[in-house]
């Protein structure tokens, strides 16, 4: 996957690693982008580097298989990573790399690191390190070296100057606010911030893709702030959430960062739902970590809470519990094709006093243009 400096291939195994903190005395957490370029269906390989960074401290953001050049790029700007770890399938990488690079350039954030692995002809490595590829990762790299590698790309947060593009300082800006810093970056809150929450499973990311979909087939923009959870071990996390949006379609309409969040901790979210306000985003999407029954502070910081259900995770019994279903403006019943859905919005109706059900099936796309049309009324 990524690369050691114009090391040899070397056939030492990969192994896991102990779960400890190895990134705690750095600058800040490290962020990396990890992604498949190109045609390379095969992720067994990422997500086992994923576990070890996460395991190490590291922030860990997921884009998936399938990416392109600039897919990529968008993501690592938008979530201000230190590095980008990068893999494909043989062949490829003389053109895909370079075109990396470009987008890298093109979208104001070529000081990110980009470190290439795969199965590299050694005769290719030099090429690509005089492009600007950082390392060059062999198979049977260590997964030690990996986290080495990340470390190594921390520096420490710097306002954007004036010359970079909009999206890079505002990325930047939400860095260095969950840093604790203050920026002179502009501020002014959305004129709509949806809150959307549910249990794990519940198909919350898929929504926010089919979602953000929708308002880009609109003209419209939208801002996804997204949480995970951060581990009580090492700190790392594994944010895999903008996974589901096809930034292959959407492009640049829609803002996508991931964070990490211990439980409910929200001190930070205020000032960057102003900066993204600020940006130019009026309409922006917050989604929790998968939440239980008591998990209900998101409600004082947006305009309007979803929450997500679905068939056969809960009875009646479950329904009448206080907490989180109180909260909801809206409720989406995802995976409206599952068996229950029918007895599942029954006892939402017993509860709901008035409050809207919407029944919906994200990973086809139903009952999506009704529940945006809801949230985010069109003007007239």
């Amino acid at each position: 996957m990524m690369a050691g400096l114009m090391a040899s291939p070397t056939t030492e195994p990969t192994t896991m690693l102990e779960k400890t903190d190895r990134c705690g005395d750095l600058a800040h957490r490290p962020r990396v982008l990890l992604g498949k370029m190109g045609l390379d269906g095969h992720d067994r390989g990422v997500k086992l580097i994923a576990r070890a960074l996460r395991d190490s401290g590291v922030h860990v953001i997921y884009s998936g298989l399938w990416q392109t050049p600039r897919s990529l790029a968008i993501s690592a700007r938008d979530e201000d990573v230190d590095c980008i770890a990068v893999s494909m399938m043989s062949n490829s990488h003389n053109v895909l790399v370079p075109n990396l690079i470009e987008s890298c350039r093109e979208l104001g954030c070529s000081g990110i690191r980009i470190n290439v692995g795969g199965i590299i002809p050694q005769e290719d490595v030099q090429g690509m390190l005089d492009a600007g590829v950082h390392r060059v990762f062999h198979t049977g790299t260590s997964m030690l070296e990996i986290v080495e590698a990340v470390a190594d790309a921390v520096q420490p947060y710097e306002p954007s100057d004036s010359d970079t593009a909009k999206q890079s300082q505002l990325a930047r800006a939400i860095s260095l606010c969950c840093e604790g810093h203050t920026t002179d970056h502009p501020k002014k809150r959305p004129a709509r911030i949806i809150g959307l929450t549910g249990s794990p499973g519940a198909g919350k990311s898929t929504l926010v893709a089919a979602m953000a979909s929708e308002l880009h087939a609109r003209g419209e923009k939208l801002a996804v702030v997204a949480f995970d959870p951060m581990s009580p071990i090492t700190s790392g996390a594994l944010l895999g959430d903008r996974l589901r949006v096809d930034f292959n379609t959407v492009g640049e309409s829609v803002f996508y960062r991931s964070l990490a969040v211990v439980g409910e901790d929200y001190q930070h979210l205020p000032s960057i739902l102003d900066l993204l306000g600020g940006a130019g985003y009026e309409q922006v999407v917050v989604e929790t970590v998968g939440s239980g029954q008591s998990d209900v502070a998101i409600r004082e910081h947006v305009d309007s809470t979803v929450v997500v259900v679905v068939p056969g995770m809960g009875d009646a019994v479950q329904m009448d519990k206080a907490g989180i279903l109180e909260i909801a403006d809206t409720f989406v019943v995802n995976k409206a094709d599952f068996a229950g859905e029918a007895k599942l919005v029954r006892e939402l109706l017993d509860i709901a006093t008035g409050r809207p059900i919407f029944e919906t099936i994200a990973t086809q796309g139903q009952g999506i243009e009704e529940l945006v049309q809801h949230l985010f009324p069109a003007a007239s």
